[in-house]
């Protein structure tokens, strides 16, 4: 069944005439929703996915008994009984990947328009993010503090919702093109050179709304202007270039290793630039895993749909993580964080996970790394 399929886009990479099979799969998603009849299920964990996590004003009422039910116990309860997963096994897998839900989830604190630090270079747009407004806050200020040290004026309108990502990689076409004509209309007269996003699954995406309102007249045009402005933010910096000192992140040399996210290697193309900005940082050695290009089994939601692939995948993908022998992981998409955190924690390790920006964002500010 196609919903087997994790959506990876490996294909794309490997094809070797050029194959978009990135579209094909799109369309099909599209098909398989319109004609495929679900069991009841399926048609709740599906509903409930669909209208909560786009939409953060749905999603933010939640965090508060989210908050005390881990704070007080219960998920530790919950887990340790494993009803929940004889029960309902896909709300088990929702569960097993919630993030540690923190005070700065419960407020968005940037403004809309944060200046440039010195001389302004650049006018750039920067889009929050559904998950990664509520449940990566910290690399949202650090993306923002990043940006604004490099000579850039940020702005985050605060009309943007969810970039329509959930949505188009399962097929909700009418729910993904609203979300894009939402996204559009909201950088829409802000004058911005760039819009940055440092979510991997949303950028591409985001690049990819030419395509998605192809046959809508009205936005056609304005979907692909919009999509050709669009930059991952490790794409941006890497070719406007760092102005400003980094500082050493440990007092001795630090080891890491950067995971592919598959939505950047595959479906932008963009693996060594992230390479490039971590490698300037001081002492900092990047070390390789084997079979870097291998899905963590995150994709998107696919660990909620289809638990037991991605358990297998996050295994793996964990297990050639943890055989580099690096101090600290570096992942630059929201998925795979919380995929790779979960089948650290199961390992029993505590490797440091961070964004790319968090690790520059230390640098730029001199914050250094607790051994």
């Amino acid at each position: 069944h196609f919903d087997s399929c994790l959506g990876c886009l490996a294909c794309v990479t490997t094809c070797p005439s050029g194959v978009q099979y990135d579209k094909l799969i799109s369309a099909t998603r599209h098909q398989v929703e319109r004609n495929q009849p679900r069991t009841l299920p399926e048609q709740i964990i599906r509903s409930l996915i669909f209208n909560l996590f786009p939409y953060p004003g749905r999603l933010r009422p939640l965090l508060t008994p989210l908050y005390f039910y881990q704070k007080l116990g219960l998920q530790k309860l919950v887990r340790a009984t494993g009803l929940l997963k004889q029960v309902f096994p896909r709300l088990a897998a929702m569960d097993s990947i919630l993030p540690s839900i923190t005070l700065d989830a419960f407020r968005d604190k940037l403004p809309e328009v944060i200046p440039a630090q010195g001389k302004k270079r650049y006018r750039v747009g920067m889009i929050i993010g559904c998950v990664q407004r509520l449940f990566f806050s910290p690399v949202n200020a650090a993306t923002v503090r990043v940006l604004t040290a490099n000579g850039c004026e940020v702005v985050i309108p605060k009309t943007q919702g969810c970039c329509a990502a959930l949505p188009e990689h399962q097929g909700q076409t009418k729910q993904a093109k609203i979300m894009a004509r939402q996204m559009i209309d909201s950088f829409e007269g802000t004058g911005v050179e760039a819009v940055i996003i440092n979510a991997a699954g949303c950028g591409h995406t985001l690049k990819e709304y030419g395509h998605i309102l192809k046959d809508d007249p009205e936005y056609r045009e304005k979907a692909q202007k919009f999509a050709d402005t669009v930059k991952d933010v490790q794409e941006f910096l890497s070719e406007v270039g760092l102005t400003v000192k980094l500082s050493p992140l440990k007092d001795e040399p630090l080891t890491m290793v950067y995971q592919d996210a598959c939505h950047l290697l595959h479906g932008q193309k963009i693996s060594v630039q992230p390479r490039q900005l971590l490698r300037q940082i001081p002492g900092v050695q990047l070390r390789e895993p084997l079979d870097a290009a291998l899905c963590c089994g995150s994709a998107g939601v696919y660990n909620m749909l289809q638990p037991e692939v991605a358990d297998e995948l996050g295994q793996q993908k964990v297990e050639n993580l943890l055989n580099t022998g690096a101090e600290l992981i570096a992942s630059a998409n929201p998925g795979c964080s919380l995929q790779i955190k979960k089948h650290l924690q199961l390992r029993g390790k505590e490797t440091t996970l961070m964004h790319p920006m968090e690790l520059l964002d230390y640098s730029i500010r001199g914050v250094k790394l607790e051994s």
